[in-house]
């Protein structure tokens, strides 16, 4: 189910809310968190209910798993000790988020490797596998260092199904979640949080159908055409998704982050104006914050970190983000786009080793095209895409100017430019280049939505910005389409 659609605002919300705070007001808490993880599995198998024993044996497993390590399993009276448990659990999560999401790539590669013919499973990839994976395998993790408490069945599987973040998260941990759960003063309506809540909701909402779904023309035009780009097309197309895959995800974000607030949690800050940083080390300290964090603290410190030399840091830094790549997806271009990432993370370490400072202007500049360059390869289904896209924004051969210019600057035929529709390629208009505008005015210019909720106050201002965005988001719900981490 999606959170842009009318099924989810006009029915599932509403009905899981009354219901919900109904049966805490009749101090059925049991009863109450029983409900919302039901309604939460209802809310995953409304995309495929074959699917549903999967995450339920994935939860039991991994509340089972967990439990044994958090009682501290003395290694000299058990046949297995608590670290090989760990990597059985481990091993386990890895495997059935392999078998659904890389078995193909991996079957398909060895094919080309060795010239088989092994047919390839063509899985459906599970909904929301990559992040309730994660989100298990840290739970593991913590509950092997003894930092978790013997959480209850119930609590454990509304951590983990909570529907405002299962699908494309946060990347929610246990230890910002599980207190929330068992704090009585959650069971009351909060009538700041619902106001915050749907404020909140709506500036999502707003972000995902008006501004991501219109740059998503553009961007898919781009890569899924087969003929050449001119320049300015090439550069639309990469800078639509950049702008596609922001409002989209951060959008999505700020949808679950509302919501959550109407049942009165708080899900982590998951974006915090990535566009604004001026290194790489900022930007991933503000975009998809949760998985950094993630990164971080399950692939990078376990790693070493940068606690042994620096080339081993090195090479933590960029089997970290290679890793971040694969998590991704299945595909040489994500494996190569988090190798992208890793080096530019090493280059600024070492350009910061040296005290080497930089314009503020310049700083920004190299930093947003690097991430708007690498993001070609995060979209490009194939690499002949990228290669495209990319050939098309850095050649000089295929320099298009509008046909209204053709009198008077015919001269510059010559020079092998050439004049036509600067857009029609990629099925754009003339509101293109100022949507493109109105995009880097947003990301530069405007605050943010989490800063809005800081200063949120209830008034008339904030009501008439919350129906503006609510109106514009429902009126734009007839063209309904996926969350672009759906697909991860």
């Amino acid at each position: 189910m999606l959170f842009n659609s009318y099924e989810f605002i006009f029915a599932f919300l509403p009905i899981t809310f009354f219901i919900y705070f109904y049966l805490n007001h009749k101090r059925l808490i049991v009863a109450s968190k029983g409900f919302l993880v039901f309604s939460s599995l209802f809310f995953y198998s409304w995309w495929n209910i074959a699917y549903l024993p999967l995450i339920l044996i994935s939860i039991l497993f991994n509340y089972v798993i967990g439990n044994s390590l958090n009682k501290g399993i003395e290694e000299n009276k058990k046949s297995f000790s608590k670290k090989s448990i760990l990597i059985f659990g481990i091993v386990c999560n890895i495997g059935l988020l392999g078998y659904f999401k890389y078995a193909d790539f991996f079957i398909e590669n060895f094919n080309f490797a060795i010239g088989t013919n092994v047919n390839l499973l063509h899985l459906l990839l599970p909904l929301a596998i990559s992040f309730f994976t994660f989100q298990q395998i840290a739970y593991l993790v913590d509950s092997y260092r003894q930092e978790t408490k013997e959480y209850d069945f119930l609590n454990y599987a509304l951590f983990v199904t909570f529907f405002p973040q299962l699908i494309a998260g946060p990347i929610v941990h246990h230890k910002e979640m599980m207190p929330q759960f068992a704090n009585n003063r959650n069971m009351v309506k909060n009538y700041r949080n619902i106001a915050l809540g749907l404020f909140i909701f709506s500036i999502g909402l707003f972000k995902k159908v008006v501004i991501a779904d219109t740059f998503a023309v553009w961007a898919n035009a781009g890569f899924d055409t087969a003929t050449t780009l001119n320049l300015f097309e090439a550069w639309a197309t990469s800078l639509s998704y950049t702008f596609q895959l922001y409002f989209d995800f951060s959008g999505y974000t700020d949808m679950a982050i509302g919501i959550a607030l109407l049942f009165n949690i708080k899900l982590p800050i998951n974006f915090n104006s990535p566009y604004k940083a001026l290194n790489i080390q900022d930007f991933w300290r503000r975009w998809h914050i949760t998985l950094s964090r993630f990164l971080k603290e399950y692939v990078y410190i376990p790693l070493g970190g940068n606690k042994k030399s620096s080339f081993r840091t090195y090479s933590n830094l960029l089997a970290t983000f290679v890793i971040g790549g694969f998590w991704h997806g299945a595909g040489w271009t994500f494996l190569f786009w988090g190798f992208l990432h890793g080096i530019a993370l090493i280059i600024h370490r070492l350009w910061s080793s040296f005290g080497f400072k930089m314009w503020t202007w310049l700083a920004w500049l190299i930093t947003f095209n690097f991430v708007n360059i690498a993001w070609v390869f995060f979209r490009a289904k194939e690499w002949d895409d990228a290669v495209k896209v990319l050939g098309s924004m850095f050649s000089l051969d295929n320099v298009v100017l509008p046909n209204v210019l053709a009198s008077k600057l015919s001269f510059l035929s010559n020079y092998n430019i050439g004049f036509g529709g600067l857009v029609e390629n990629i099925q754009g208009n003339n509101f293109t280049p100022i949507w493109l505008i109105f995009g880097f005015i947003l990301i530069l210019f405007f605050e943010n939505s989490m800063e809005k909720g800081k200063e949120f106050k209830i008034n008339y201002k904030t009501l008439i910005l919350t129906f503006i965005c609510l109106t514009a988001g429902l009126l734009s719900l007839n063209k309904v389409s996926e969350f672009l981490y759906f697909n991860f």
